[in-house]
């Protein structure tokens, strides 16, 4: 059962186009976009979505966010006029702003359907998991507008699908399906518009039977080693490994497996 999230921080008392709920029973939280029909993200929700992010981080009760939206759209993309209004500094943190899912340590899904656009998508891309509903189209739009993506989402894209996918996206700003973001490996699964949900509510069940300490390294492990060598990749990796080697995580998922049971992760 979820309940509203209550927030300690003054800044985060009044939420400026999203809520947030906790279901502790599953060590789950969810940050849900609340502005419908097209949940058009304003210039100051940057600001508390990453505040959020970074609270429930820190938040023991939670093991696994969930982002999504209400309503048939997970997001057109952000309040155009708000551009015009914000100063260079405050435009030249949104990059940051929008990252917070990759820097959270813990496992982020995002749950996609209908427009998800411009942010929506560049939020989207950060997030560990896209799960989209055959519904949803992508797109980077911003050439429309005289611009080019300014919160990662050219950058992160090339990432994923290399230069001449992301060319044709951005610099037409074409929209793609979900069953070709599928295809191309930007969304971890595509399935239909009516077990968007389901197939939401089944990743998170099966996110939180594995260690958590593990879940976390593994992500840090990852994030890090995108952009390095082979090499390093792999002598990373060696260490991280020779430090979950020390866990009480490990030693308990040995047991268990000895033994044949489920195990049981604490998280240390």
């Amino acid at each position: 059962m979820s309940s509203p999230y209550t927030f300690a921080d003054p800044r985060l008392v009044k939420l400026d186009g999203f809520k947030v709920e906790i279901d502790e029973a599953h060590e789950r939280a969810d940050i849900i976009l609340g502005r419908p029909p097209y949940n058009v993200v304003a210039m100051p929700q940057r600001d508390q979505l990453r505040l959020t992010f970074e609270t429930l981080d820190e938040d023991p009760r939670v093991r696994i966010i969930v982002l999504r939206g209400e309503g048939e759209h997970f997001s057109s993309g952000g309040n155009i006029g708000g551009f015009m209004e914000a100063s260079p500094e405050h435009v030249s943190k949104l990059a940051w702003n929008i990252a917070a899912p990759a820097r959270c340590a813990k496992p982020v899904i995002v749950a996609n359907r209908g427009y998800c656009f411009g942010v929506g998508f560049e939020l989207s891309l950060a997030c560990d998991f896209r799960i989209a509903s055959e519904t949803t189209q992508y797109a980077l739009p911003e050439q429309k507008l005289g611009q080019i993506p300014g919160s990662g989402g050219s950058a992160r894209l090339q990432k994923m699908v290399g230069i001449t996918r992301t060319k044709d996206i951005v610099m037409r700003s074409k929209r793609i399906s979900a069953k070709q973001a599928f295809d191309w490996g930007i969304a971890t699964e595509c399935v239909p518009d009516a077990e968007l949900e389901k197939a939401t509510d089944k990743l998170v069940g099966e996110l939180r039977t594995f260690s958590p300490l593990a879940q976390r390294t593994a992500k840090k492990l990852l994030n890090d080693t995108e952009d390095s060598t082979l090499a390093i990749a792999i002598e990373l990796e060696g260490h991280c490994y020779s430090r979950l080697r020390q866990s009480d995580d490990f030693k308990e998922g040995v047991e268990a497996f000895n033994a044949k049971r489920p195990p049981k992760f604490a998280g240390r």
